[in-house]
């Protein structure tokens, strides 16, 4: 039996993090993995879904080219080429994964894992069992979509983001169901590429985790696209007819019926523990997730768990820290606990939404004086310049302190501003932080400081 130091039984961008991670401290690593290395979110989430996004940007940009002077033909699409660009992308950084790992001599061990007691994993592929002894262990298993009792997929008329991920042909019209990050940045996918687009949502936003005042920005947005929104909406059930899929919802108290070619489940994901040989060990689940503290730490001692199996937020960047924090502890040095305000969401649709920290709800229900700052995208010289004037970047701030409570960003390339806002909440920063910075001109980043400056009573150019 060949014995490591850390075995990690995963290897998508939490996993595969950790692993290199522990390697680079010295320890002997070795990840496991059933499918793919890079997991959902460099296999069929993240990466190919903003790849799939780009295209479709693209395609919007070059219909309005008139508006920058350029004349062009009319601009079509082919829905294969996107997808196999989408793909390749996709294969090209799972390539680069591997060259990863066994540049810092992490074993790669292809098939199913099971942990048989606290200090050893049972691996099956094919006929073939393999066992391992391990002094840690960290579990990187991931999640699957969520779904719901009689909307089981069928991949032709009821997708999931896998489906929605390979299309071999664009259906005319589609029902979205849930409108968080991934049922948005599809909504925006497919509504550029012609596609009737209607979303449902259970919340009374779209965007439920986002500040209110941005998702009815956003949803402003979106619906001048001809994008469609039903929310507070209770499924009834569906049928398919014709191959056309009729969804049945309440609305208002009232039954609303809609038909559309595919129907897209979007409605958040379950963590993946069946068959990984928890009840042979100390490890407690909390809602459906595998319960950690602060350092990602189970139950079980020698085992943790990161990721999307470990809770929310379900995103990669947190499943990477987690991972290094996991690894750090095991290596006996003492890594900061993750504080989950400080994890930035990004969701890539057209206009894309960014956000850290509190909302202007939460800071409030939490007890805090606000001081609130809003800067338009219509003021921004570069904005104008990129012809993307919508949007808005709203910052909020403790009264008190002056420390930076949240920012919230919707409009073109905020995923890419959002990460001076993270970096100030990181470092405790306050309003003095941004005011006293020279930002370069013309950027959009000169919005990040006119959004505090108009915080704080100081605006220039609103």
């Amino acid at each position: 039996m060949e014995k490591f130091d850390v075995i990690v039984i995963g290897g998508g961008p939490g996993g595969y993090v950790a692993a290199i991670r522990a390697s680079q401290l010295g320890l002997k690593t070795a990840v496991i993995e059933k499918e793919h290395l890079g997991g959902i979110c460099l296999n069929w989430g993240c990466i190919p879904t903003k790849a799939l996004l780009k295209s479709a940007e693209l395609l919007q940009k070059i219909k309005h080219a008139e508006e920058f002077g350029i004349i062009t033909e009319k601009a079509n699409f082919d829905i294969k080429k996107i997808v196999n660009r989408s793909r390749s992308i996709s294969a090209k950084l799972v390539g680069g994964i591997k060259g990863l790992l066994k540049k810092n001599k992490v074993t790669i061990f292809e098939g199913s894992a099971k942990i048989s007691s606290p200090k050893s994993v049972l691996i099956e592929r094919k006929d073939q069992k393999t066992s391992l002894e391990a002094k840690n262990i960290i579990i990187a298993t991931g999640a699957r979509a969520r779904i719901l009792d009689g909307f089981k997929p069928d991949g032709k008329n009821i997708w999931t983001y896998k489906e929605a991920l390979i299309p071999e042909s664009v259906p005319k019209s589609m029902v979205i169901v849930g409108s968080g990050a991934i049922g948005i940045e599809f909504a925006s996918f497919y509504n550029a590429l012609g596609v009737q687009v209607t979303v449902l949502e259970a919340a009374s936003q779209i965007l439920p985790m986002e500040d209110e005042e941005i998702s009815a920005i956003a949803k402003k947005s979106f619906e001048t696209k001809g994008i469609k929104f039903y929310t507070a909406i209770k499924l009834e059930g569906k049928e398919i007819r014709n191959n056309i899929d009729k969804v049945a919802f309440l609305h208002n108290d009232t039954k609303v019926l809609v038909e559309a070619e595919v129907l897209l489940m979007a409605v958040g994901i379950t963590a993946n523990i069946e068959d990984l040989g928890l009840e042979n060990t100390k490890v407690k689940l909390d809602r459906g997730h595998i319960a950690t503290n602060g350092v990602c730490q189970t139950a079980e001692a020698n085992i943790y768990a990161i990721g999307d199996v470990a809770g929310a937020p379900w995103l990669a960047h947190k499943a990477s820290h987690e991972g290094i924090i996991a690894v750090e502890h095991i290596a006996g040095k003492k890594p900061h606990e993750l504080n989950k305000l400080n994890i930035p969401g990004c969701t890539y649709s057209m206009p894309q939404i960014a956000s850290v920290g509190m909302t202007e709800k939460a800071a409030l229900a939490a007890g805090y004086k606000l001081k609130i700052g809003r800067f338009p995208f219509y003021a921004n010289g570069k904005a104008l310049i990129l012809g993307d004037s919508e949007g808005l970047i709203k910052t909020i701030f403790d009264a008190k302190t002056g420390e930076l409570l949240g920012a919230h960003l919707v409009g073109s390339d905020v995923t890419e501003l959002i990460h001076s806002y993270v970096i100030a909440k990181s470092m405790e920063g306050i309003e003095l932080d941004f005011i006293e910075a020279i930002l370069p001109h013309p950027t959009l980043s000169e919005m990040l400081q006119e959004s505090v400056l108009q915080a704080y009573n100081k605006p220039i150019h609103i």
